[in-house]
């Protein structure tokens, strides 16, 4: 009797890969939370998000997070702790996330400038929103950690 060759192909993805930073900023034992704006995409349409964005080239963790929250909630942070990145895939891209531990500096309060709404709450609350499947995958490491 013959031997059968079993053979596996390994399917890549053509799928773009997105480098992300989120902020889980601390203030009080609080943590500011951020909903998207509505958009015709519904994984992501009025989803709650740790505030931040795409890390560009030749940008660092830190650096990129504390440029996207001066853009989007019009403040500044020092960050504390970056958690270990984390991979998601969405029907149209794959998102490699590090969500950044930071807190407020001095004198500097969030504006909600980008997103629908912005709230602070405090941990027993966060897993009653409805999140953005990168953010809910990262919201266990982020508990965690306080």
């Amino acid at each position: 009797m013959a031997a059968t060759k079993i053979s596996f192909k390994i399917m890549k993805s053509d799928k773009k890969t997105i480098r992300v930073v989120g902020a889980a900023i601390i203030d009080s034992g609080r943590i500011l939370v951020a909903q998207r704006p509505y958009s015709d995409k519904a994984y992501k349409s009025l989803k709650w998000e740790f505030p931040g964005g795409k890390i560009e080239p030749d940008e660092t963790e830190n650096e990129a997070i504390i440029r996207e929250i001066r853009e989007e909630l019009g403040c500044d942070i020092e960050v504390d702790t970056l958690l270990p990145e984390i991979e998601h895939e969405y029907p149209d891209f794959i998102l490699r996330m590090t969500v950044c531990l930071c807190h407020l500096l001095p004198l500097s309060k969030p504006k909600c400038l980008e997103h629908n709404s912005i709230r602070w709450l405090s941990p027993p609350e966060l897993p009653a929103l409805d999140w953005a499947a990168a953010d809910a995958r990262c919201l266990p490491l982020v508990l965690s950690y306080l």
